[in-house]
């Protein structure tokens, strides 16, 4: 698909005509398509190397108003080593929390690699004016932020005031400086494929290193007619500019079965090179014990006890 974004950013109008002339999702085939991908069998020894390469990928994540030092201080110590008895076990990409906990878990995680990650900009309803969600990419930055997801204003962009998103992501891109920035598009409130389409193409034209389809407090959030029509994008957008941006689904992904899934979805949509941390990412909380349970039972041949995995 020929798209050219050139001159297109420079005013609402150039903009609008971007957005509004990108093709439009067949609903029904998105479905169907999601729905066969996500029904393909996996051979034994492939899913070995799926549920390890799931486990590299996860955003280890915490996100409630209740969330403790010593609950972040636990996580980060499950990051540090999923599986005390193998220790072969890859860790997760990065451990996601909100902004006043990211010195907790930056200093838990000194050393190892792992990436802190701190949701902003009014997450998650992303209701605050733009000096308050540059404020608070900066002050998690700070504190030692590798990453920042950030939420769009949804309330815009439906509106169709598509210049006002753009200048934002923009805005808060420049304020994450060397951090790296993952732009939520919250697709459960966007209400149609076509406007997870166009949020994508925003987000990426804003500068995005990853698009990420949602909050997790809203539902439906990472379904795979979304997933499908996002990877889509990232990957007509890298061949109208050469530039990989990242994907990220988040929200309703519990069971190794689910992340196999997406994972097959990705490699049939955009190819292996996004089948990296660098490029793809799981948002989730519960995922890692499954993925661990499936991978303990594909080395003894028995399930484990659920005992066998922290509560998380």
């Amino acid at each position: 698909m020929a798209i050219s974004i050139d001159g297109a950013t420079g005013s609402e109008a150039g903009l609008r005509r971007l957005l509004t002339g990108l093709p439009g999702v067949d609903q029904v085939g998105a479905e169907a398509r999601a729905a066969t991908l996500g029904s393909r069998s996996v051979k034994a020894d492939s899913k070995k190397a799926l549920i390890d390469l799931a486990i590299s990928c996860i955003d280890l994540t915490t996100l409630e108003g209740a969330d403790t030092p010593g609950k972040v201080r636990g996580l980060c110590a499950k990051a540090r080593v999923p599986d005390p008895d193998d220790p072969s076990c890859p860790r997760p990409a990065a451990i996601c929390i909100y902004g006043d906990l990211v010195p907790v878990a930056v200093d838990a995680l000194r050393g190892t690699g792992i990436h802190v990650a701190a949701v902003a900009t009014a997450f998650p309803s992303g209701r605050a004016s733009l000096p308050v969600k540059l404020a608070d990419v900066e002050d998690a930055v700070a504190a030692g932020a590798d990453e920042i997801d950030m939420v769009i204003d949804r309330g815009a962009f439906l509106a169709g005031r598509y210049g006002a998103v753009l200048d934002e992501v923009q805005q808060v891109k420049a304020a994450c400086g060397d951090a790296h920035l993952k732009v939520i598009l919250e697709t459960g409130e966007l209400a149609t494929l076509d406007n997870v389409r166009r949020a994508s193409w925003l987000a990426m034209v804003g500068g995005a290193d990853f698009i990420k389809t949602s909050t997790g407090k809203t539902n439906p959030a990472a379904t795979l007619p979304v997933a499908l029509v996002m990877l889509e994008a990232a990957r007509d957008f890298f061949a109208a500019t050469g530039t990989r941006v990242g994907f990220k689904p988040a929200g309703g992904i519990r069971t190794a079965k689910d992340a196999v899934k997406h994972l097959v979805l990705v490699h049939e949509t955009v190819g292996d090179d996004w089948l990296d941390p660098s490029l793809y990412r799981i948002g989730a909380s519960t995922l890692l014990n499954d993925l661990l349970l499936q991978r303990r039972k594909m080395q003894t041949g028995r399930y484990s006890g659920r005992d066998y995995v922290t509560v998380s």
